[in-house]
C-alpha cells in the first residue's frame, strides 16, 4: 500500500471526490494539519504522494503564518527529487512559490462555477475531460507560471489555472475535487468572505454546487485517475 500525506490548511477543505480514487488506487491517506502538525517531519518529504490543499490565506503570508515557509521547503525537497505532488488552490500557489514564481492578489476574486479554457498542452493531458465543463473556483490570488512548467488551463479572470511540472507535479488553481457532499462546510468556513463579495450568496453557491458538482466531480476523478496511472 502506498502512503499519501495531506498538508491540510482549514478543516472544511478536504480531498472531496478525490478521496475514493486515491483509496481505490491503493493509497493510505493521512491528513497533516498545517499550522499545528510538525511540517518538518521526514514523512512529508518521503511519502509516495504529497497533496497540498486549499485555504483562506495567501501563499506569501509567511510573516503572519510561519508554517507556510515549512510547507514551501517540503515542496521544494520533493521537486528536487521529482517526487509526486499534487497542489490544489493554495497548494498550487505554494507550488509556484517553491518554483520561484510570484504569487500575488489577482484582478478580482473568482468564486463560483465556470468552465475552463484548455491550452493545447491541456488538451493532451489528463485535464482534457474537463474542457468546457463548469468547475468550482474559489480564490482571490493568482501566480506567475513557473519557469519550466506547462500551462494547462485558463479562465478570463485568471490566466494560470493549472500547470504541470515534469511528470510528477500537477497543480490546480481551481477545485476539481469539489463535490456536493460536505459542501456546507465550505459555506460555513468561508462565511465572512462570501458576505464581502458583491453579487455572491450562500444560496446561489449551494444551488449551483448541487446542480453542477454531480457532473464535474466524476470528471475530476477521471483526471486524477489518469494522472496517477501516468506516475507508474
Amino acid at each position: 500500500m502506498n502512503n499519501i500525506l495531506i498538508a491540510l490548511d482549514p478543516h472544511f477543505e478536504d480531498l472531496g471526490a478525490f478521496e475514493s480514487v486515491l483509496t481505490s488506487s491503493g493509497y493510505h491517506i493521512q491528513y497533516c494539519d498545517a499550522g499545528i502538525s510538525d511540517l518538518r517531519s521526514p514523512e512529508l518529504a518521503d511519502c509516495d504522494l504529497l497533496v497540498v490543499l486549499g485555504g483562506p490565506i495567501g501563499a506569501y503570508e509567511e510573516g503572519k503564518y510561519p508554517f507556510l515557509a515549512d510547507e514551501i521547503a517540503i515542496i521544494q525537497k520533493r521537486l528536487n527529487f521529482a517526487r509526486p505532488a499534487l497542489g490544489i488552490c493554495l497548494g498550487a500557489q505554494l507550488f509556484a512559490r517553491a518554483l520561484n514564481a510570484r504569487v500575488c492578489p489577482g484582478p478580482a476574486k473568482e468564486i463560483g462555477w465556470a468552465p475552463l479554457t484548455l491550452t493545447p498542452e491541456g488538451k493532451h493531458s489528463p485535464m482534457r475531460c474537463l474542457e468546457g465543463v463548469p468547475v468550482l473556483h474559489w480564490h482571490g490570488d493568482t501566480f506567475d507560471l513557473p519557469e519550466g512548467a506547462e500551462l494547462l488551463a485558463s479562465t478570463a479572470i485568471c490566466q494560470n489555472q493549472a500547470f504541470r511540472y515534469g511528470k510528477s507535479v500537477l497543480a490546480f488553481q481551481f477545485h476539481p475535487e469539489a463535490s456536493a457532499k460536505n459542501f456546507e462546510r465550505w459555506l460555513i468556513g468561508h462565511a465572512v468572505e462570501i458576505s464581502n463579495v458583491t453579487g455572491l450568496s450562500v444560496k446561489k453557491l449551494r444551488s449551483d454546487t448541487a446542480r453542477l458538482a454531480p457532473e464535474s466531480a466524476p470528471l475530476g476523478q477521471q483526471c486524477l485517475r489518469e494522472w496517477l496511472e501516468g506516475l507508474h
